[in-house]
């Protein structure tokens, strides 16, 4: 199985709280970015890695999204939708809600997040083992977020997004490869955050991890967006 045959889902249907007026009336994949729509520069990564089907879960201002991005042709991609409204379902939500377009092993990504990972080495070294899941992680030392996950000799031993312990050097970089067998413990049509899912499946010893190199980007708070367009302006040059 290579990175052809793995779908991404990339969950893309909150609120833009954090943005005030940047993102008042467009969803935050539709907002400026060096020139583009930042759901553009996600696309191009994706197809430069070897991406060719992608799920969109969209929300708030969802329509806006799929009016934008179409069939995905334009990006070389195939897109398709999974809608969460009218009640919005959170990340863990907003993916059970998705499985039905996904495959039995599939990439997770943040609809404000920018990741370059080595996405064919962290799939090789998933394939075969019998984990539920694995995480991109990143050595972070709380320097552009909060630091979550316990990350040692290559064994992810512990992670906990909303109360982080001592001892957390690394952070979830943003990327995840899960089984459905995973995402079907989540009820469906209910709201859940999918970080208490991962949470228990590395407390069950279920979760791998997998280390990144480069930082990330994300577009979610002011401070955030003003990073991510600096870079992606530089790269663009």
């Amino acid at each position: 199985m290579d990175i052809a045959q793995v779908p991404v889902a990339i969950l893309a249907g909150g609120l833009a709280s954090r943005l005030g007026s940047v993102a008042s009336e467009i969803p935050k994949a539709l907002v400026d970015v060096a020139g583009r729509p930042f759901i553009d520069h996600q696309l191009a990564l994706l197809r430069r890695n070897g991406f060719r089907d992608v799920v969109l879960c969209v929300g708030h201002l969802g329509d806006q999204v799929e009016a934008y991005v179409g069939s995905g042709v334009a990006h070389g991609l195939t897109v398709r939708y999974s809608h969460d409204v009218p009640r919005l379902l959170g990340t863990g939500g907003a993916l059970r809600r998705a499985l039905p377009l996904l495959g039995e092993i599939f990439w997770v990504m943040y609809g404000d997040s920018y990741v370059d990972v080595d996405f064919a080495a962290a799939l090789a070294t998933f394939l075969p083992q019998r984990a539920a899941g694995c995480m991109t992680v990143l050595r972070n030392d709380d320097r552009w977020d909060r630091s979550n996950v316990r990350f040692e000799e290559g064994r992810l031993l512990e992670y906990d997004k909303k109360t982080p312990a001592p001892g957390m050097r690394h952070i979830d970089y943003g990327a995840l490869l899960l089984r459905r067998e995973a995402v079907e413990r989540i009820p469906p049509d209910e709201p859940h955050d999918l970080a208490d899912l991962l949470r228990v499946l590395v407390v069950e010893g279920r979760m791998i991890g997998y280390e990144a190199s480069q930082r990330f980007y994300e577009i979610g708070s002011p401070d955030g967006l003003a990073a991510a367009r600096a870079w992606l302006e530089g790269k663009r040059l």
